[in-house]
């Protein structure tokens, strides 16, 4: 149903099919970057804005901290996360996981079969 075609581009084929479907691989990076900073406890992604601040400069720079590879119908995520103090990472990391799992197969239809999380840094913010 899937192959791959061009660079970082998967085009999704049906049985009965007026067009083809192509999914940029950076449309995958935004869906899944989107998903782990919607988890409570992910400050950021690595090298990247917060979520409050992507809004305001558009999603250009969201994906920084975050590798897709898409091979025959499976994608792979690398995320290089920021954790907010005082949350325990690996209960965190396991809704991040669960999360973009989730979205990336609702949203396009692939099989997400790993997704890897690297811990990049604590942020120390201070109560105002």
């Amino acid at each position: 149903m899937e192959k791959e075609m061009e660079n970082g581009t998967t085009v999704l084929e049906g049985e009965e099919s007026i067009g083809t479907v192509k999914i940029a691989d950076d449309v995958v990076a935004l869906i899944a970057a989107l998903a782990a900073t919607e988890v409570k406890g992910v400050s950021s992604l690595a090298g990247n804005l917060t979520n409050e601040l992507m809004s305001k400069v558009g999603a250009k720079n969201l994906t920084k901290g975050v590798k897709v590879e898409v091979q025959e119908g499976n994608v792979t995520v690398d995320l290089a996360l920021t954790m907010e103090y005082g949350f325990h990472i690996p209960e965190t990391c396991q809704k991040v996981q669960s999360k973009v799992k989730a979205a990336v197969e609702n949203m396009t239809g692939l099989t997400c079969s790993d997704v890897n999380i690297r811990i990049a840094g604590v942020n120390m913010k201070k109560d105002e």
